[in-house]
């Protein structure tokens, strides 16, 4: 599986970006997929995630900000991100847990000026 994320650029804090994930073949909607993001000299942290379109999970940080999709008929995974603010900084990576091997798109770069 090839994930492909896009969707990053450069926003003013408060602004709004909403990032993709296109897999690049057919994904069961029971798999796990998710967002990361890693700042620059942090770890890579969980942003969110969800299994069959349903039940999400967020980091405390984004939470009531961040919004994670899938549109199965699509295979792609989204993120919408409101309300950013300059900690939300980082590279955006996103995940799909296929027959317990992980996946991982290459990422895309979120800059969320002051």
């Amino acid at each position: 599986v090839q994930l492909q994320a896009s969707g990053g650029g450069l926003v003013q804090a408060g602004g709004s970006l909403r990032l993709s994930c296109a897999a690049s073949r057919t994904i069961h909607s029971s798999v796990v997929m998710g967002w990361y993001r890693q700042a620059p000299g942090k770890q890579r942290e969980f942003v969110a995630s969800m299994r069959s379109g349903r039940d999400p999970n967020y980091a405390d940080s984004v939470q009531g900000r961040f919004t994670i999709s899938r549109d199965n008929a699509k295979n792609t995974l989204y993120l919408q991100m409101n309300s950013l603010k300059p900690d939300d900084t980082a590279v955006y990576y996103c995940k799909a847990n296929v027959q317990s091997v992980e996946y991982w798109g290459q990422g895309t770069l979120v800059t969320v000026s002051s």
